[in-house]
């Protein structure tokens, strides 16, 4: 079904294109993304903050596996508050493990709420850059190809990628020229 709505998209795309002679172009903001250099160092700084986050994670788990096999093991010893306040420190460790991995890691978590802040300027910036090179070149369409649209073949006349790139490289290049002049 996906797929008949992908190409029902593509031919509606087309079929208007045709009909009222829009130039259609293809860029990859994957690629171009991977092709700058602040989104990579972003990019870097927020995989630390999650290998922070695993690590952290991890050590919880550890300590908690160790209470509970401890709690378990001296069950039969233990009695009346004794046992009664080991047992919530274990289900205490545990809950604090979902609610940080939920917190951290969950659909609404810090890292989604952290990818959306790394990605959004950049993505503003390609979007920019989209839009002055499609008005240059004339273009009424253009798609993502690394988002969910399957195509198929690609003449490179029509891949705009390098453009929209040296679009966004040139403003970076401009930025740092004028910081080095100040």
């Amino acid at each position: 079904m996906k797929n008949f709505k992908t190409f029902f998209t593509i031919f509606a795309f087309l079929l208007f294109s045709f009909t009222h002679a829009q130039k259609m172009g293809v860029v990859d903001t994957e690629y171009i993304l991977n092709k700058m250099p602040e989104y990579q160092e972003a990019a870097a700084r927020l995989n630390a903050q999650i290998d922070t986050w695993e690590q952290d994670l991890q050590r919880l788990q550890a300590e908690y596996d160790q209470k509970r096999s401890a709690f378990e093991n001296e069950r039969v010893l233990l009695i009346g508050d004794q046992l009664k306040l080991r047992e919530k420190e274990v289900l205490d460790l545990d809950k604090s493990i979902k609610t940080t991995t939920s917190l951290r890691f969950g659909k609404n978590g810090e890292i989604t709420q952290l990818r959306t802040n790394l990605v959004q300027p950049f993505q503003d910036q390609i979007w920019t850059a989209i839009k002055e090179m499609s008005e240059k070149n004339g273009l009424g369409i253009v798609f993502d190809k690394s988002n969910d649209v399957n195509v198929i073949f690609l003449q490179k006349r029509y891949d705009y990628t390098d453009k929209v790139l040296d679009i966004l490289l040139k403003g970076t290049k401009d930025k740092e020229k004028k910081s080095n002049k100040k």
